[in-house]
């Protein structure tokens, strides 16, 4: 079964060489719980676009730096492909910029969020009966991200909310699933990351305590990952 990864960003240059790509997460991650899967990636901030949804069996969108609400050529450009997928019925995966790309795409909103920047771990609750969900009541993952869903899909049901992130986790039957947060992070690249953008995007306040949770917090990337893999296998 062949994964089409659609990169829409990529680890920072000062961050590269020591972890992979956003899209190379990804394959290895969900390849070695499910190694009958193949990955491809198509680079999509570059233009870089499968000729026909046909091209995989399922896809996956990584998160980005960019406004998933902006009108870049290639942003809208991705938008059809998601509304190509989801017409004919594909398993398609979101994570940060994919999980709001996906919401804009299939009628939701997205913007920056009035509340600042939601870094380090945050929790969630499940708020769904979703049967393939691992048996949690409170998900805690890596987060990165000042925009977000601020109106849903119609289509697609919250499965995950916090009180800084409404619609933190969406899905749709057993066909698209979509996270705001990132399973793919391990503690160590968030707290590079947050290292990276302290006194720039972040204050020194709001990295700190950033940092404080990743330190403290345990993560359920795990549980999650795996669902993913499975998930993407119909």
């Amino acid at each position: 079964m062949k994964i089409g990864i659609l990169a829409a960003g990529i680890t920072p240059d000062a961050l590269r060489g020591e972890y992979p790509t956003y899209a190379e997460m990804f394959a290895e991650q969900i390849g070695t719980l499910e190694p009958e899967l193949s990955f491809v990636t198509y680079d999509v901030r570059l233009d870089e676009f499968p000729a026909s949804s046909d091209e995989c069996d399922a896809w996956l969108i990584t998160g980005s730096k960019f406004d998933a609400y902006a009108d870049e050529p290639w942003i809208l450009k991705l938008c059809e492909l998601i509304r190509e997928i989801d017409a004919k019925g594909q398993v398609l995966v979101g994570i940060c910029f994919g999980h709001q790309v996906i919401a804009r795409a299939l009628g939701g909103t997205v913007a920056k969020y009035s509340g600042g920047w939601g870094v380090g771990v945050h929790h969630y609750q499940v708020t769904g009966d979703i049967p393939t969900l691992p048996k949690l009541n409170d998900i805690a993952l890596c987060a990165f991200h000042q925009d977000q869903v601020i109106e849903k899909p119609e289509k697609m049901t919250t499965f995950l909310s916090s009180d800084f992130c409404q619609y933190a986790g969406l899905i749709y039957e057993d066909k698209i699933l979509t996270f705001q947060a990132h399973p793919e992070f391990s503690k160590a690249y968030e707290q590079d990351l947050i290292s990276l953008h302290d006194g720039g995007n972040l204050t020194t306040d709001v990295a700190q305590k950033a940092r404080q949770s990743v330190e403290r917090e345990n993560i359920q990337s795990a549980a999650m990952m795996a669902w993913i893999g499975k998930f993407l296998q119909g």
